[in-house]
């Protein structure tokens, strides 16, 4: 319960002005890796002084969190891998050791294409930032990206 506190305490200054900060951007790509096989990226660039919590973050923030939409012509394979220099630092405002980035992350999902055609990877990332002062609510980013074919 102090946790859930101390994490509505933190946001409560900038609600008002979450709408205005966005101190993360996405891009999403994929990457053909052989025949059947590519990989989609989606990099988070994190402006100086923020970070955002890793996929296991630790007891606390809303961790960073992949949701794909099924194709059943392009599954996913495996967890989504994290690649950036992962920060572990004790929290006092969660009271937790937490796993986080800064400056940059791409996660990275694996899918195995069906077929010849193009076809869409689609989903969403839900996410949480938090500077020294303040943590931003939760935000969630929808994404779409074109795997198969020649």
């Amino acid at each position: 319960m102090k946790k859930i506190v101390a994490m509505l305490l933190l946001m409560m200054p900038v609600l008002a002005f979450a709408q205005d900060m966005n101190p993360v951007k996405w891009t999403f790509t994929s990457k053909k890796v052989n025949a059947t096989t590519y990989e989609v990226h989606a990099t988070a660039t994190i402006e100086s002084g923020w970070h955002l919590y890793a996929q296991e973050a630790g007891e606390g923030p809303v961790p960073t969190t992949f949701t794909f939409a099924k194709n059943p012509l392009a599954p996913a394979q495996g967890k989504t891998s994290e690649v950036g220099k992962l920060h572990k630092a004790f929290d006092k405002n969660f009271n937790s050791e937490l796993k986080y980035y800064e400056n940059t992350v791409t996660f990275v999902q694996k899918v195995t294409v069906k077929g010849k055609a193009v076809t869409k990877v689609k989903g969403s990332v839900e996410f949480m930032v938090c500077d020294d002062h303040q943590c931003l609510p939760p935000t969630s980013v929808d994404f779409a990206v074109n795997v198969g074919g020649k």
